[in-house]
C-alpha cells in the first residue's frame, strides 16, 4: 500500500472516532502525504523528539505555568523553528512535512506541533478560535496563558489580543468570550487545511480546494459547511452527480441538525437546478 493510500485510510477511520482520540500531529502528517509523498518514519521521530526534549528542558525549571510557556518557546528556539512572514501564502506552511523539513510554517502548523510536543508530556494545551491567527491556550495548576505559537510561543495578554484582533478583524472589533473560545481537535485539523483552500480558491483554481474539501471530509464528514461547499464547487465545475450528492448529504444532515431554513430552502433550489442539468 502506498503512503498516500495508508494516509487516505488513516483519515477515513479518524472521521468515525472521537474527537479526544484524534492525534492532531499524526493527523497532519496524513494531510501531508496526500500533497507532499514522503516516508513519515523520520517526521513521527521527529514529533516524539519534540516531546522528548520539551521534559528535558522542563527537568532545569520548576513545573510552573509561566515555565511551561518558557519551556515551549525554547523548544521552538532549540530547533529553528520560526513563522514565515515573508513567505506566508507559500502552500508549503500549510503542509507538516514541508514545515519539518523547512523549520518555517504557519501559525496553525507551528501550533500542531507544539500542541504534540506538550500532551506527549499530558499538559493541558488546546488551540483557540481567535479569528485570523491561530493560537494556543496552555493550562495548569489552576492558571492559564494564551500564546502565540506563530511568534516564538510568546505569552499573550488582553492588550495584545486586541491589537491583534483589529489588524485582523479591524479597528472597531472588539474582544468578546468568542475569541477565547477552545477548538476541538477536528477544528485544528481544519482551520490548517482551510489555508491550502483559500489559497487554492484565491488563485481561481477550484479543482485543487475541492479536493482539499474532500480530504476535509475524510475526517470531519459530518460538517456540514463543506458537503455545501463541495456541491458548490462540483456544480461550478461540471461535476453534477457529485454536486447533487453533495447537496443531498448537506440536506440530510442540515435538516437534522436545524440548520437555518433560508439555508436550507436555498440548498434546495440549486439542487433542484443541478438535477434539471443532469436531465
Amino acid at each position: 500500500m502506498t503512503p498516500r493510500q495508508q494516509a487516505l485510510d488513516y483519515l477515513r477511520r479518524l472521521g468515525t472516532v472521537a474527537d479526544d482520540e484524534i492525534d492532531v500531529g499524526e493527523a497532519a502528517l496524513a494531510l501531508a502525504v496526500l500533497d507532499h509523498p514522503a516516508d513519515l518514519t523520520t517526521y513521527r521521530a521527529h514529533l516524539a523528539q519534540l516531546g522528548s526534549d520539551l521534559g528535558q528542558v522542563m527537568q532545569a525549571v520548576p513545573d510552573a505555568l509561566a515555565e511551561r510557556v518558557g519551556a515551549l518557546g525554547r523548544l521552538l528556539e532549540m530547533h529553528s523553528y520560526a513563522g514565515d512572514s515573508e513567505t506566508y501564502e507559500d502552500l508549503q506552511n500549510a503542509n507538516l512535512v514541508r514545515v519539518i523539513d523547512r523549520r518555517r510554517g504557519l501559525p496553525v502548523s507551528l501550533g500542531i506541533l507544539l500542541i504534540s510536543a506538550a500532551r506527549s508530556l499530558g499538559w493541558d494545551i488546546l488551540g483557540l478560535n481567535f479569528p485570523g491567527h491561530f493560537l494556543l491556550r496552555l493550562d495548569h495548576a489552576g492558571g492559564r496563558q494564551i500564546i502565540d505559537p506563530f511568534s516564538g510561543a510568546i505569552p499573550l495578554g488582553p492588550r495584545e489580543l486586541r491589537d491583534m484582533l483589529k489588524q485582523t478583524a479591524g479597528i472597531e472589533a472588539e474582544l468578546t468570550p468568542d475569541h477565547y473560545a477552545p477548538v476541538s481537535n477536528r477544528e485544528v485539523l481544519l482551520r490548517l487545511q482551510n489555508n491550502l483552500k483559500l489559497r487554492h480558491l484565491s488563485t481561481d483554481q477550484p479543482d485543487k480546494a475541492l479536493a482539499v474539501i474532500e480530504d476535509m471530509l475524510l475526517f470531519a464528514p459530518e460538517h456540514i459547511g463543506l458537503w455545501r461547499e463541495s456541491g458548490l464547487l462540483n456544480a461550478h465545475l461540471g461535476n453534477l452527480t457529485a454536486g447533487i450528492a453533495a447537496f443531498e448529504t448537506f440536506l440530510r444532515i442540515g435538516e437534522a441538525r436545524g440548520a437555518s431554513p433560508q439555508l436550507l430552502d436555498h440548498t434546495r433550489t440549486l439542487l433542484r437546478q443541478l438535477r434539471g442539468r443532469l436531465n
